[in-house]
C-alpha cells in the first residue's frame, strides 16, 4: 500500500552528527533554552484539571496544572496517528507515518534517519532519553537513554540503559522520574543546554498504580459520561465492530484486576505477580482482593448496566491513580528546576502520545479519528516567551514539535520536516495558522479492530474515510455535534461543506505527499461529493 517506506540505506551516527554540524550553524551559548520534554502515554486530555470537567475535579493534577498557569494550554492540539508508536516517531522525525516508514506498532523503525535530538546533539546540545519509546533497536541522537524494551512493565522493571539491559527494583513511574532527576542533577555537563525526553509508561493499559496510590480515590464514585452506552446509531461500521468496549471487550484478569473472575475461573493474573516482590504482592492483594470479593458475590443480581458501571468505575480509578504518580514526578522535576535557578531558561513540554477514551462511547483506548483520541493534551512553560495563562486554540499536531523546539534552539529545522514552529502563535508574535490537519490510522486488522481511515479536520468540522474492507465516509460538525454523535456525510444542509472538506482534503494530501493506493478512491469521492 505504502511504497518505498522500508528502505532504509545505513549512515554511521557520527557521519551525521558531521553532517548536521556543518549544515547548521551554531548560535551563542547563552541564548539556547534548555528543553524538557515530557511525554506520558495514553493521557486523556480530560484527565487533567487544567482542561476542566468532572474527572479534573475529582481527580486534580496540580502540578501538570502549573504549565498552564505558567505558561500556555493548547485545546486543540491533535496527532497525526492515534497509536503509541507511530505517534513517537512522528515527534522525532517532524514526519507523517507514510514519510517515516512507521505506519503502525509493527513495522520497524528506521533510527538512522534524522531525529530532532540528533540534530541538537550535534549543535552543541546535552541529550537524554529516559523512559518509554517503544521503538525498537537503540536510541540514536542521545548522550544517554535507559529505556523501556517495547511497553515495559509498571513493578520492577527492566530498562536498556545505554543499549544494556537491566532490572530496577521500584514502581516504573517513580524510578523514571528518580533517573531524570539524577540525570539533571548529577550526570549532566552545566555548561551545555541540555535537551531530555522524559518519558512516562503511565498512565498505559493495564493501569497498575503505585503502592502507595493503591486505594486512592475508594471512597470515590465516578460517573461514567453521558454517552457511555452509545448504541452507535448513525453512524458507520467502524464504530460498531471496533473491540475497544470497557464492558464487554476488556478483560477482568489483565485490566480489572481479578485473579478469580466473577464465574469462578482463574483470569491469569497471578502472572502479573512474577514480577512482584512479596511486600508488592501483599499490598495488592489487600486492595483489591476485598472490593472484588464483595462484587463476585453479588455478581449474579446485578444487570448488565450495573456490571459496566462497576468495570467502569475499576478501570477509571486504576487509570487516574498511575496519573496520580506521574503528576507527583512533573512536580519534583518542577521544583528542582526552581531551586537550581534553571527555570527561567528552560522549555518545559507536557503531552501524550495521543489521547484515550475514558469511557466515552463506551470505550478505552485510542486509534480513531474522534476527538478523545485524535486530541492530545499539550502544555508549555518558557518564562522568556510565553506569558502566563496563554491559551492557544489552533490546530497544532505533534508533527510540529521537532520544529518548533529546533526553532527554540536556533537551529533551521531540515526541509524534509513537514510540521510548522509554533514558536511565534504562542508568543503571541502571529495569529496566523493553518487551517486544518491531516490524520492516518492503518493497524487493521488487529487488537482492539479499528479499521483503517484517514481524514482531515478544520476547527469546525471533520472528514474520515474508513476503507480497506468498508467504504464508507463520515462527516462531524464539531460545533454543534462535540461528542460526534450523527455522521451528517449524506445530510443535504452539509453538501457545501462536504465538497469543501473533500476538496480540502485532496489539496492536504498533496501537501503532505500522501501517495498511496487508495488516490482513484478520493478522486472517486470528491467528483460523487459535488454531485450529491
Amino acid at each position: 500500500m505504502i511504497k518505498n517506506l522500508f528502505i532504509s540505506f545505513y549512515i554511521p551516527t557520527t557521519l551525521l552528527i558531521l553532517i548536521y554540524g556543518s549544515c547548521h550553524p551554531k548560535v551563542q551559548k547563552a541564548t539556547r533554552p534548555n528543553i524538557l520534554y515530557i511525554m506520558s502515554d495514553d493521557h486523556a486530555f480530560q484527565a487533567i484539571s487544567a482542561y476542566g470537567g468532572t474527572l479534573a475535579k475529582l481527580a486534580p493534577t496540580p502540578n501538570i496544572d502549573r504549565l498552564a498557569k505558567e505558561g500556555a494550554l493548547f485545546t486543540r492540539a491533535t496527532v497525526t496517528n492515534s497509536i503509541c508508536a507511530p505517534s513517537r516517531a512522528v515527534l522525532l522525525t517532524g514526519k507523517h507515518s507514510f514519510i517515516n516508514g512507521k505506519v503502525d506498532n509493527v513495522q520497524p523503525f528506521d533510527w538512522n534517519q534524522p531525529n530532532f535530538p540528533k540534530i541538537m546533539q550535534a549543535n552543541g546540545y546535552q541529550t537524554a532519553m529516559i523512559g518509554k519509546i517503544h521503538l525498537d533497536g537503540i536510541p540514536q541522537g542521545f548522550d544517554y537513554s535507559m529505556v523501556l524494551p517495547g511497553q515495559g512493565h509498571y513493578y520492577n522493571p527492566d530498562f536498556l540503559i545505554d543499549g544494556k539491559l537491566v532490572r530496577k527494583q521500584g514502581h516504573c513511574t517513580e524510578i523514571i522520574t528518580e533517573t531524570t532527576l539524577d540525570w539533571l542533577k548529577n550526570k549532566r555537563d552545566p555548561n551545555k543546554p541540555f535537551c531530555v525526553l522524559y518519558h512516562q509508561k503511565a498512565p498505559h493499559r493495564n493501569w497498575q498504580p503505585a503502592p502507595k496510590y493503591l486505594n486512592l480515590y475508594d471512597d470515590l464514585t465516578f460517573d461514567a459520561p453521558e454517552n457511555f452506552f452509545d448504541n452507535y446509531e448513525g453512524r458507520g461500521r467502524a464504530a460498531k465492530e471496533q473491540e475497544m468496549q470497557i464492558h464487554g471487550h476488556a478483560m477482568w484478569g489483565h485490566d480489572f484486576k481479578m485473579v478469580v473472575d466473577p464465574k469462578g475461573d482463574s483470569t491469569g493474573f497471578h502472572n502479573e505477580f512474577k514480577r512482584f516482590n512479596p511486600k508488592q504482592k501483599s499490598d495488592w492483594l489487600a486492595a483489591y482482593e476485598s472490593e472484588n470479593e464483595d462484587f463476585k458475590a453479588k455478581y449474579a443480581k446485578l444487570s448488565e448496566n450495573e456490571i459496566a458501571l462497576w468495570k467502569y468505575n475499576r478501570y477509571i480509578k486504576d487509570y487516574l491513580r498511575t496519573i496520580k504518580s506521574v503528576d507527583d514526578g512533573v512536580g519534583e522535576v518542577l521544583d528542582y528546576l526552581e531551586k537550581a535557578g534553571l527555570a527561567e531558561n528552560t522549555i518545559v513540554v507536557y503531552t501524550s502520545d495521543q489521547g484515550f477514551y475514558l469511557g466515552e462511547h463506551g470505550w478505552f483506548d485510542k486509534r480513531f479519528m474522534y476527538e478523545e483520541s485524535f486530541r492530545t493534551p499539550l502544555l508549555i512553560r518558557y518564562p522568556k516567551e510565553i506569558k502566563k495563562g496563554t491559551t492557544i486554540k489552533k490546530l497544532v499536531q505533534n508533527l510540529d514539535f521537532a520544529p518548533t523546539l529546533l526553532d527554540y534552539a536556533g537551529i533551521k529545522a531540515p526541509k524534509e520536516m513537514q510540521g510548522a514552529s509554533f514558536r511565534q502563535l504562542v508568543s503571541g508574535q502571529t495569529t496566523q495558522w493553518r487551517d486544518a490537519v491531516y490524520y492516518t490510522y492503518y493497524e487493521y486488522p488487529a487488537v482492539h479492530m479499528v479499521k483503517r481511515h484517514y481524514g482531515i479536520s478544520t476547527e469546525r468540522y471533520k472528514l474520515m474515510h474508513f476503507y480497506h474492507d468498508v467504504d464508507e465516509w463520515e462527516l462531524y460538525d464539531l460545533q454543534t455535534d462535540p461528542k460526534e454523535m450523527k455522521n451528517v456525510y449524506d445530510d443535504s444542509k452539509y453538501k457545501d461543506i462536504r465538497t469543501m472538506m473533500h476538496k480540502r482534503l485532496l489539496e492536504i494530501r498533496a501537501e503532505y505527499r500522501d501517495s498511496d493506493a487508495n488516490d482513484e478512491r478520493f478522486k472517486d469521492a470528491y467528483l460523487k461529493a459535488t454531485t450529491k
